[in-house]
């Protein structure tokens, strides 16, 4: 019998933009996945697109090629081997009701199918299929890009049996690696009858108040508690073409919604359809790449001219303040940002009032959508009460404001608790401990971006020498796991020759890496897992890594090698053959960093211990259960260095010296971590080496000027 656990092979049917990127998502997660389309002409060509999608689909671009590519005409007969069938082709009522009826005597009698759209009402798609078809169908309505949107409203129909839903739910979270809100049946869902209101509303107070794309961009931005990507960018992104289509669909489902001419095109929108500059599919919309320069729209020329970096005075004054209490006050500004907030946030706030009960099944759904699905710091109900707008407020501690004025308990849900919800019982200047039940603490890095300072090491030294913390997680408090050790205390002290200072740093920092492993700690990381960060991470028995994570050592882009042990660690970890040290020797050098936890896996950076957690919020619960039965840590015994690992880490620097891949100081680097994956013969003579190479760059003149640049630029200096 077929059970949430042993969903294995998924067919996609569909290879559009949507469709592959659900079909990438789920090869990611490890699932067997079929993707057909029309023809197999039509199948490549849409997948080698999806292939090269910015920012990538893959997680490992290897992946790409686990996905079985084929047609609807020649390989329908795929889906009798499918457990889900998630069907996601164009947006349009009849084909896919066609398409079903071909499919309908083809479905396993267990398995699951699905539609991913974001409109269509799902209950008239199932229409005429046979009763096994429609008492397991639904809609999955992902969002775009899968692998960064961890989203997904689900959508039963009034005929999907309450048992396929609650298995769907459980297969979505739990393996999916999904956040589901259960969505009613109605126009656009939560998501795009509120959201898309939300953007077109941006664009006509924007044309209103005749504001620039910039400057709107800069309000509707961080500042306002949302992504970078702002107003105009995410036109763009998701493309104008579809945000009328689904405009139009929704003003021709809802006449009766007394707001719906929001979605009425406006003038700038409909002047670029008319060009076909539909975004970013086609390289041009409200902005345009040249190059690796991004130009704006000028929206009363309608030429396109340089990018303005605009500095807008009461955004700076303002931006540190709590999110309600800077969005409260500038609402009484009399400048751009007080003027367009008071005609788009505040109907905004409105609408989702308006909208709410019709749409939705509580306002924490209607807030988790925005949230989770727009990337929104807070959804519109939490917002207005972190505003002081709302009396009663829509929340209390653990309830929520129902529809009918009474507060109603918010459900626990312990495998997607925050680290902030647990219990501070101890902390210092760089550190606080979380009580995370079951005999396991979290000992969190408190500093900003979780930089190592010598405070930090020192302090968690003597934390760790107290012996009364055995078992615990290993994480951060801030955004990142590390940035790596702080390049400031680097820099005074190389500009001080304070050698024997940095000498005495580094000699805390490899003592504290050992104290942890004689600990049963496991790491948890997340967003930068760099430098001495990583190196204290893979001095833990495991590592939990999210699967977003961009993990590794890149201290040669400031004219170092990796110091606290990660030289000798990855020597360690990947001498298995002289061909994988010689890849790990060159990563180092080049100060490559992956790009996701799967992708540091590739590079060698992660240990066959090591795991993915894939569920953006499941890293705490998962690292918390490898601690409840983690071990100290036993390192691989040491093994000398095979002779031919000289001559090959020798070549390979020569040819990208040759190719002006490094400079003639990154060679110079790649001999400094030559010399300890070579020529040690022992960890312990590997430690010191690595410290010697070490002091000795801190003496280089091209290492001041790029420990000095990278502060200064944030970019590191090729010299």
């Amino acid at each position: 019998m077929l059970t949430p656990a042993t969903v294995k092979n998924v067919c996609v049917i569909g290879a559009g933009t949507m469709g592959s990127g659900i079909a990438a998502h789920l090869a990611n997660l490890g699932f067997n996945v079929a993707l057909l389309d029309l023809t197999r002409e039509l199948v490549v060509d849409a997948f080698e697109r999806a292939t090269h999608a910015r920012p990538p689909h893959f997680y490992n671009p290897d992946r790409a090629h686990d996905i079985r590519l084929g047609s609807i005409s020649e390989n329908l007969d795929w889906i009798s081997d499918a457990d889900w069938v998630c069907e996601a082709i164009v947006e349009r009522e009849a084909e896919k009701k066609a398409l079903y009826a071909l499919i309908d005597p083809l479905l396993r009698p267990d398995a699951l199918i699905s539609t991913n759209t974001s409109g269509l009402q799902i209950g008239r798609l199932a229409e005429g299929r046979s009763e096994s078809f429609r008492r397991r169908f639904l809609g999955t309505h992902f969002f775009n890009p899968p692998r960064y949107l961890k989203l997904l409203e689900l959508i039963p129909t009034p005929e999907t049996d309450p048992d396929v839903l609650l298995y769907m739910t459980e297969f979505l979270e739990t393996f999916a690696a999904r956040r589901v809100v259960l969505a009613k049946d109605t126009p656009g869902f939560i998501a795009n009858r509120y959201g898309m209101w939300c953007m077109f509303r941006a664009t006509h107070m924007a044309e209103r108040l005749h504001l620039s794309v910039e400057q709107v961009d800069a309000i509707t931005g961080p500042f306002l508690g949302r992504p970078k990507s702002g107003s105009f960018r995410l036109n763009d992104i998701v493309g104008l073409d579809v945000m009328c289509d689904i405009a139009a669909n929704l003003i021709a489902r809802c006449p009766e919604d007394a707001h719906i001419k929001t979605l009425e095109q406006p003038v700038s929108m409909h002047s670029l359809l008319a060009r076909g500059w539909i975004g970013d599919k086609v390289g041009q919309g409200y902005y345009r790449k040249e190059g690796r320069e991004l130009l704006a729209l000028d929206l009363q020329t309608f030429a396109y001219r340089q990018r303005q970096e605009l500095i807008i005075p009461s955004i700076v004054e303002l931006e540190n303040l709590p999110l309600g209490q800077r969005i409260r006050k500038a609402l009484d500004l009399r400048d751009e940002v007080g003027e367009f907030l008071r005609g788009y946030l505040l109907p905004a706030l409105d609408y989702a009032k308006y909208l709410k009960e019709e749409v939705s099944h509580s306002i924490l759904d209607f807030d988790r959508v925005m949230e989770w699905g727009f990337n929104w710091q807070k959804g519109p109900f939490a917002l207005m009460d972190e505003m002081g707008l709302s009396e009663p407020k829509f929340y209390t501690p653990g309830s929520q404001l129902g529809f009918a004025g009474e507060y109603l308990p918010i459900a626990a849900e312990p495998d997607y608790r925050p680290l902030t919800d647990y219990p501070v019982v101890r902390e210092d200047e760089t550190y606080k401990i979380r009580d995370l039940d079951d005999g396991v603490v979290a000992l969190c890095i408190s500093t900003k971006m979780g930089v190592i300072t010598p405070l930090l090491v020192n302090q968690l030294i003597s934390l760790l020498e107290e012996g009364s913390l055995t078992r615990f997680v290993l994480t951060g408090e801030a955004k990142s796991f590390s940035v790596g050790y702080d390049l400031n205390f680097f820099l005074s002290a190389i500009e001080r020759e304070a050698w024997p200072e940095i000498e005495a740093a580094l000699l805390q920092l490899h003592h504290l890496g050992e104290l942890l492993e004689q600990t049963q700690a496991v790491a948890a990381v997340y967003g930068y897992t760099l430098g001495a960060g990583f190196e204290l991470a893979l001095s833990c028995s495991h590592i939990a890594a999210a699967a977003e994570s961009q993990i590794g050592l890149p201290e040669c882009r400031v004219g170092l090698i990796p110091g606290g042990r990660g030289t000798v660690l990855m020597r360690a970890y990947n001498q298995a053959s002289p061909r994988r040290l010689m890849e790990i020797a060159l990563n180092l050098t080049r100060a490559t960093v992956a790009a996701s936890a799967d992708h540091a896996r590739y590079l060698g950076y992660m240990r066959p211990a090591d795991i993915t957690v894939y569920h953006p919020d499941r890293l705490l619960v998962e690292a918390k259960r490898l601690a409840l039965s983690a071990l100290p840590v036993q390192r691989p015994v040491w093994s000398t260095g095979p002779m031919p690992l000289i001559g090959m880490i020798d070549r390979e620097l020569d040819q990208a010296l040759s190719r002006d891949e490094l400079s003639d100081f990154d060679v110079t680097l790649g001999h400094k971590i030559k010399q300890v994956f070579v020529k040690a013969t022992s960890y312990e003579d590997a430690v010191l080496r690595e410290r010697i190479e070490f002091l000795d760059l801190c003496t280089k003149s091209f290492t001041h000027a790029r420990v000095k640049h990278m502060l200064e630029s944030g970019k590191p200096l090729r010299n």
